[in-house]
């Protein structure tokens, strides 16, 4: 019996959270800027939230509903977003194993190029 639990394989439940932009792939200005200005949260009843910010305050919402694919032995997301749909929400995202107990999305923006999520709690950045 092992103490960890077997995460190795993605359900639906585990794309449930609060996600962040990860700055740890590109540093700098602009990985900074996206931190600040989105985030997006997935909820127990399947609903998707696109948060866009400016100075800490949430300025406009895109909304959706989330649905799982199983093509491989993980499950993938697959968005169904309301219009008018972000840039960013346009593409179902892909979803990358960091470790088999973390994972990040990247979405593909037509502005940003690749944009990557991880589950984490937006906190204003310590300068």
């Amino acid at each position: 019996m092992s103490i960890l639990p077997d995460t190795s394989v993605l359900e639906k439940e585990d794309y449930y959270g609060e996600y962040i932009i990860d700055r740890n792939f590109f540093k700098g200005k602009q990985a900074d800027w996206q931190y600040n200005h989105f985030r997006m949260e997935i909820t127990e009843n399947d609903s998707i939230f696109l948060y866009t910010m400016e100075n800490e305050e949430i300025i406009s919402v895109n909304k959706g509903k989330i649905s799982t694919v199983k093509p491989y032995s993980s499950e993938r997301l697959v968005l169904k977003m309301n219009e008018p749909n972000h840039h960013i929400t346009e593409t179902n995202p892909t979803t990358y194993r960091k470790s088999w107990w973390n994972f990040y999305l990247v979405f593909k923006s037509k502005k940003f190029h690749n944009m990557y999520f991880r589950k984490g709690k937006w906190e204003k950045i310590k300068e």
